[in-house]
């Protein structure tokens, strides 16, 4: 079993990591990375529903499925959001029709 304290260090250690790709990424290349992003986090729905389900196959109890769902939820609740902030984004570079 792995220990918990690894699991904290690798886990502050994608953080920092994560953080420092992100912010040297230029302006210009931030909507088309997010909108590649959310079809990419798509994979963790696939990965919530596969543990809930085998969660519930193997009979790991109630609260192994619960904390699956709200895997799924919480995955569902990324995904749509970040397609819709992406959207808002890219109506701010549609040109404005001027009024007649």
């Amino acid at each position: 079993m792995i220990h918990p304290l690894i699991l904290v260090a690798v886990f502050v250690v994608c953080t920092v990591v994560g953080y420092f790709i992100i912010s040297n990424v230029p302006s210009l290349l931030h909507t088309p990375l997010m909108s590649g992003m959310n079809a990419l986090s798509g994979v963790t729905i696939v990965g919530a529903l596969a543990s809930t389900g085998i969660a519930y196959l193997i009979g790991d109890g109630v609260w192994a499925q619960v904390f699956g769902m709200l895997a799924v939820i919480l995955a569902s609740v990324n995904v749509f959001g970040g397609f819709g902030i992406t959207h808002r984004m890219l109506r701010m570079f549609n040109k404005k029709k001027p009024r007649s």
